[in-house]
């Protein structure tokens, strides 16, 4: 008996998940349908595999949306996260499992009732970061607590960044996944975490000049900066007790500080609209921010705006991504500041076809045993082999696929609206995951956390 997949989504993150489920499918009698509004961008060896069709699917079309449902045992979405409920709707009234990588929305936890009555597996956050986040914390965590320790500091950083050997831009950065998404970081609201027992805020002008630093072996030295909300998963990680909880984001050394410059200006604004920005160039977009003078060039009004000197690297940093060309056309209709800061920067920062990404991950334990304090540092380099077969693309499409066969074959079953923070989902998909070279490396270092002597900090 076939049993059949739908995967709602062909974009840039599915390039592993399909390989995987299609490499799996005569063995495990599986039919892949693949949906998408633009079929015509995936490649034919997967077209043109046996075990798989390919169908023109709108999701705003609800007959097309219902019959596609209907005709499957699970669904992938990796639709934007806001269109995963009308897919989540039809699969409660159809029957039918479901998996995406995204946050769960408060719309999709209103349905873990019906879920739940349905006997349905509604896996989330089963990608990269959410999701091998969830995974090898929870992991740690677990085997930490049964050996009686109690935890008092967890932090989280994860990057999607450049691999070294295609590191050749000052920004020591290109994009690996949404730009849009790199863009608007931190746009959310204030980055709210905890500290050696004391809450912290972080407002989004100051997100970028507040910044931990971390080495990973052979990878030399990375910053990160604060995630929205860092105690989201306070209650889901049992985490009541700690002292410190601490989720961010991972960049290398210096692009925060320069990042910061296009906030200071005004360019990562999504809330209005240019007139003209059509045919706007480049440097008429970035004097749109700075105010009028009659005899100062663009580069020097820019220059005292952000208070640089010449030989600040933030200035080549500048530079090298041509913002003061007058030939350069921004060319998106009604354009808002960050929508075209982000064609300014996909110029520069795209993946070429032969380049290569990397995801790091880093987690920090802090825990009390038998009346010591303890450290566990757990840390994770991926690297893509092209800019089809991206890191990104790994983490986030190979949990996903994983999570979805086991669901089928019945190794995950507990129904309900879920992330994968139970040993039922995590342990197979971990060990699994290990075998495509996706491996956390474990070190045992002081912990230097939190002072209890320490009045204030």
């Amino acid at each position: 008996m076939m049993r059949k997949i739908l995967v709602i989504g062909a974009g840039k993150s599915t390039s592993f998940l399909l390989d995987y489920l299609l490499k799996k499918a005569d063995a495990e009698q599986l039919e892949i349908t693949i949906g998408d509004i633009n079929p015509s961008i995936i490649p034919a060896q997967i077209t043109d595999h046996a075990h798989c069709t390919v169908i023109t699917l709108d999701i705003f079309v609800e007959t097309e949306r219902k019959l596609a449902i209907a005709n499957a045992d699970l669904v992938i979405s990796m639709l934007p996260a806001r269109f995963h409920i009308k897919v989540a709707q039809d699969c409660v009234k159809l029957k039918k499992h479901l998996v995406t990588a995204s946050y769960i929305s408060p719309e999709l936890l209103a349905l873990n009732e019906s879920v739940k009555k349905n006997n349905l597996v509604f896996m989330n956050e089963i990608g990269l970061d959410p999701g091998l986040d969830h995974m090898s914390a929870m992991q740690v965590i677990d085997r930490i607590r049964e050996n009686g320790g109690e935890i008092i500091l967890f932090e989280s950083f994860c990057g999607g960044l450049v691999a070294p050997e295609n590191d050749n831009n000052l920004w020591n950065y290109k994009f690996t996944w949404n730009p849009r998404n790199v863009v608007l970081a931190g746009q959310g609201g204030t980055a709210k975490f905890i500290q050696e027992g004391t809450y912290k805020y972080i407002p989004y002008h100051r997100l970028f000049r507040r910044t931990e630093f971390f080495e990973i072996e052979g990878y030399g030295r990375f910053e990160g900066y604060a995630n929205r909300d860092s105690l989201n998963y306070r209650e889901a990680y049992k985490l009541q007790d700690a002292l410190t909880i601490y989720r961010g984001t991972m960049r290398r050394v210096g692009f925060s500080k320069a990042w910061n410059m296009f906030i200071e200006l005004g360019v990562t604004d999504d809330s209005y609209t240019i007139e003209n920005s059509e045919n706007m160039s480049y440097r008429e977009f970035i004097n749109l921010f700075l105010p009028y003078s009659p005899t100062d060039s663009v580069e020097l009004k820019l220059r005292h705006y952000l208070k640089l000197d010449q030989d600040d690297i933030r200035w080549d940093k500048l530079l090298e991504l041509n913002i003061f060309d007058h030939k350069k056309i921004i060319g998106i209709p009604n354009a808002t500041p960050a929508q075209a800061l982000q064609k300014i920067l996909e110029d520069s920062w795209t993946l070429k076809a032969d380049e290569k990404d990397m995801i790091v991950m880093y987690h920090k334990f802090g825990y009390r045993l038998n009346g010591q304090e303890k450290q566990i540092d757990s840390k994770l380099v991926v690297t893509g082999e092209n800019q089809t077969y991206t890191a990104m693309a790994k983490t986030v499409g190979l949990p996903v696929a994983i999570a979805a066969l086991k669901i089928l074959n019945g190794n995950i079953t507990t129904p309900g609206v879920q992330i994968p923070i139970t040993k039922e989902v995590y342990e197979p998909i971990l060990k699994e995951l290990k075998t495509y070279g996706i491996n956390f490396k474990e070190y045992d270092v002081p912990y230097l956390g939190y002072n209890p002597n320490a009045i204030v900090n």
